[in-house]
């Protein structure tokens, strides 16, 4: 097997290549950003009381953002309005590295990896859809994205242990669960605020989502089940043969995790029929995969001094993802400092006005797109554009519905594609795969599924969907 299919299994410690990768890729829009802060006048859009935009409300006013602004934005973000998903990101991450370091350290991820190869090693490619399925639903259906992140390494870890490699796991995982986000059949941070901000019935018109999401799903299973067979070898088919080793403590400490993180996962879906969850989904997930993580290694017989060890290795080992984060932050506090963030909507809309009208819905689909790489947030950017991008659609007739479809395509898939997305860069941190690696391997899918949905986009156009 190549040594690259190995790291998963070694630990969570970001290699120096993937970071100065990420880190050059993240500097470099950092100073082109910086570069537009000079050329873009500043401008602003009034807002209401709940943050949604007034549209006709854009005026000019003094733009700019000093250079020691600019230089300290990655630590300044941090005491910016609205900062407070941001520390909770960087809370989950930590935690999930000093988790997954004593999960490593004791053994429990090789006994569940090769529990799991045995039985599913000659029916791992039904294994490979169903969990292609799984992520996909969990994204779709309760709007679940940075709550995977834990999930992401047992899936390339257990690709790798089936004769795959670490872009099939990735593919199966977090690929998956933004595909899922983007078709967003009942995903209440998408689907539903634009819906409630465009003043639509809540998770009305899914048939045509549900349609986007079989549609994507047969995309993304074949694009994955082709490089899977592609990367195959005899070897590889037959490793997973060796007979499996029951042992005592090791199952009890995973039936331990299993159960307790089991218990989180069912309240992250229980928050698509209890609202007052939603807002709390990724601090379920972090508390009780913490939960999972410490009474499964202490039943499998790992002493606790070894275990805060082994976790504060974690923990430091994930301190260069953390730069990245505050770094690809950084870009959209720039250009918020800057007040030009607000400009570049206004133009976008404005150039909008002047298109024909099959055109207008492919340029609201690139309005979203292009604004998903500034703001990761899919309820804050419905709340910003709907309220723009609606009354824009209703002149050329083009129902809201519509609009709402093509914001949903374009908050989901990028989520998985530009290097401003932290979840993605937490992720790809966790299974040691540079940005570069990813983009080169996936850009094809992507560009497939682009085409896929503004088809569907025109299809809604055609048919007057509402």
């Amino acid at each position: 097997m190549p040594e690259s299919q190995n790291k998963p299994q070694k630990g969570l410690n970001i290699s120096a290549k993937s970071f100065l990768t990420a880190i050059a890729v993240i500097l470099l829009l950092m100073i082109v950003c910086y570069i537009l802060t000079f050329i873009v006048p500043g401008g602003s859009y009034a807002r209401a009381e709940d943050g949604t935009l007034i549209r006709d409300s854009f005026t000019e006013v003094e733009g700019g953002i000093p250079f020691w602004k600019w230089l300290l934005s990655p630590f300044l973000v941090l005491g910016a309005s609205g900062n407070t998903t941001l520390i909770a990101v960087l809370i989950f991450l930590i935690v999930i590295g000093g988790v997954f370091s004593a999960l490593n350290t004791c053994g429990l991820m090789r006994y569940m990896l090769d529990m799991i190869s045995a039985k599913f090693g000659k029916q791992k490619y039904r294994l490979m859809a169903a969990i292609t399925f799984f992520f996909m639903a969990l994204g779709s259906l309760i709007g679940s994205f940075e709550e995977c992140v834990p999930l992401v390494p047992i899936v390339v870890a257990l690709a790798v242990r089936l004769g795959w490699d670490v872009l099939t796991g990735f593919s199966m995982s977090l690929l998956a669960v933004g595909c899922g986000f983007a078709a967003g059949v009942f995903n209440p941070f998408t689907v539903g605020v634009a819906q409630k901000t465009a003043g639509l019935p809540m998770f009305s018109g899914a048939w045509l989502r549900l349609i986007a999401f079989v549609g994507i799903y047969a995309l993304l299973f074949a694009f994955t089940y082709r490089h899977a067979k592609k990367i195959g070898s005899h070897e590889n088919e037959t490793q997973e043969e060796t007979a499996f080793l029951r042992n005592e403590k090791m199952s009890k400490g995973l039936l331990l995790f299993g159960v307790i993180f089991g218990v989180g996962i069912l309240l992250v879906l229980s928050s698509a029929f209890v609202p007052a969850l939603q807002d709390y989904t990724m601090i379920i997930v972090a508390v009780t995969f913490l939960t999972a993580g410490v009474a499964a290694t202490l039943a499998s017989g790992m002493p606790a001094k070894a275990l805060g060890q082994s976790a504060l290795s974690g923990i430091v080992g994930m301190l260069p993802a953390v730069l990245m984060i505050l770094m690809a932050s950084s870009i959209k506090y720039t250009l918020e400092t800057a007040h030009i963030l607000d400009t570049i909507l206004h133009g976008a809309v404005g150039m909008a006005e002047t298109l024909p009208r099959f055109a207008v819905i492919l340029f609201v689909y690139l309005i979203v797109l292009a604004m998903n790489f500034f703001i990761a947030s899919g309820s804050a950017k419905a709340i910003m554009l709907i309220p723009l991008i609606v009354p824009l659609a209703q002149v050329f007739s083009i129902p809201a519905q519509l609009c709402v479809l093509a914001f949903a395509f374009g908050d989901g898939f990028s989520n998985v594609f530009y290097p401003t997305n932290p979840v993605l860069l937490i992720s790809l941190g966790l299974v040691d795969m540079s940005y570069g690696k990813w983009i080169k391997w996936s850009w094809k899918f992507q560009l497939t599924n682009l085409l896929f949905t503004s088809l569907l986009l025109l299809f809604g156009l055609l048919i007057g969907y509402h």
